[in-house]
């Protein structure tokens, strides 16, 4: 019992990661860009380095969704067939 436990618990945090890698990454990119712009500019308003991160990640979340909930449904389906 105690190998199968651990074998599902390594695919879950696996699954999560890989399943959140898009939108940190796309988080990330779009952080440092508006970032440069803004030591560029002199503008440091923080919603303007905010609005943008999140429209970016809300974007990536949308068209990632199919994908992710395909993901997850194979791990809840792996989980809940275990003996």
């Amino acid at each position: 019992m105690q190998p199968d436990l651990i074998e599902v618990v390594r695919q879950a945090l696996l699954t999560g990661l890989v399943v959140l890698t898009p939108a940190l990454l796309v988080g990330f990119a779009v952080a440092t860009c508006v970032g440069l712009v803004q030591a560029a500019t002199g503008i440091h308003e923080p919603l303007v380095g905010l609005v943008p991160r999140f429209v970016a990640m809300a974007v990536v979340l949308l068209v990632t969704l199919p994908w992710m909930l395909e993901r997850l449904v194979d791990l809840m389906r792996t989980t809940i067939t275990l003996p």
